[in-house]
């Protein structure tokens, strides 16, 4: 019953969940000014969220801000978020030598909202005046205000990396000439595979749950693990190099639907099929399009595309490897070999995660 409860609040969180995505940043310095374009999840910074304590708005108080916020129309928003943004931009900092730089807002660009259920891409352009004969600048990203992916524009072999709240860039060449190695970019996109699983690939960690759960026994885990890692990484390199493009209309409520199938066959099978392998592939290919769609809003170093590519495919696998090391520590070593394991924990945990992806699958699809 314990573990049916703790399923139970985890529907709860999960059903409603908004996931909170990083800012995108375009940097450039030329002719004695820097331009900053931040591609963000506005609503979340003008709801005054701590992004870098929580992976989806639901998580904390502010949540219901958050809602209101995005049911505005555009042009309400869009003057919310002009009046928040002296409180929004306090800290995030361009420093030329000694110098800070203070932003001047050039553009505020609101996205119309299509979907509740899916974040609105706001882009704020800002710009400032930097010395004259500046070598290398660095940017300050605050405390609070979650990851940022940081692109330098403009120049040959520009700079590309990735922040968290409360960090300060390394010192970027204006001229260019900073783009990573091959092994540091691989280095790098280790972390952001490893990110969209845990904590916030919530469809993703379900999926990989769904398939401990037909059983404790390694063979079935290894082939199953096997179909689904060769099936996404097939359509993850596919999706990333632009050779296969499908709406996340079509995705998005797919994965949903194949978390819940995989779900259901742990109540009605006790083993592994002869079919499941092959099933998992299938799923495979629409989860690792799902990962390129990420990929897609972070954007890949042209010149280390493929280390790039498999640093962030390195990431993910071992995200899924986590999770299922999570899950045997939490109840396969302690109630695995219980005869009651199956009846007690294992089908209801598998008829929750049903229920979760048949709503995301309704939710996707109607709403």
């Amino acid at each position: 019953m314990l573990a049916l409860s703790s399923l139970v609040w985890l529907w709860a969180q999960l059903a409603n969940a908004h996931e909170v995505l990083p800012t995108i940043a375009d940097l450039e310095v030329a002719n004695g000014q820097a331009q900053l374009s931040l591609r963000m999840n506005a609503e979340a910074f003008v709801a005054g969220l701590n992004l870098d304590e929580i992976t989806d708005t639901d998580e904390v108080t502010g949540g219901n801000d958050y809602d209101a916020l995005r049911a505005l129309s555009v042009a309400d928003f869009e003057a919310r978020l002009r009046a928040a943004l002296p409180d929004v931009l306090k800290g995030v900092t361009l420093r030329a030598g000694e110098l800070s730089a203070v932003w001047e807002v050039v553009e505020v660009r609101v996205a119309p909202l299509a979907d509740l259920e899916l974040p609105r891409a706001t882009v704020v352009a800002l710009r400032t005046d930097v010395p004259s004969g500046t070598q290398q600048v660095t940017l300050v990203w605050p405390e609070g205000h979650g990851a940022l992916v940081l692109r330098q524009v403009g120049v040959e072999d520009p700079y590309t990396g990735f922040l968290n709240g409360g960090e300060t860039s390394p010192p970027i060449s204006v001229m260019g000439g900073d783009a990573l190695s091959g092994w540091q970019s691989f280095l790098a996109y280790v972390p952001v595979g490893f990110d969209h699983i845990l904590p916030k690939g919530l469809d993703h960690i379900l999926f990989v749950l769904g398939l401990f759960f037909l059983s404790l026994h390694l063979r079935p885990l290894i082939w199953q693990i096997s179909a689904f890692t060769l099936a996404h990484t097939v359509t993850l390199a596919a999706g990333a190099l632009g050779w296969v493009n499908v709406p996340s209309a079509i995705v998005e409520p797919l994965i949903a639907a194949s978390i819940s199938f995989v779900a259901i066959e742990n109540i009605l099978s006790r083993g592994l099929s002869p079919w499941r392998p092959v099933v998992v592939f299938g799923f495979g290919l629409l989860h690792g399009l799902g990962f390129a769609s990420v990929l897609e809003e972070f954007g890949l170093p042209e010149d280390t595309f493929i280390p790039a590519l498999l640093g962030f495919n390195v990431g993910v696998e071992l995200g899924q490897l986590t999770v299922i090391a999570l899950a045997f520590c939490a109840v396969g070593f302690w109630f695995g070999k219980k005869p009651w394991y199956r009846a007690r924990i294992a089908v209801p945990a598998s008829a929750v995660i049903a229920l979760i992806g048949a709503w995301w699958f309704v939710e996707r699809v109607f709403f």
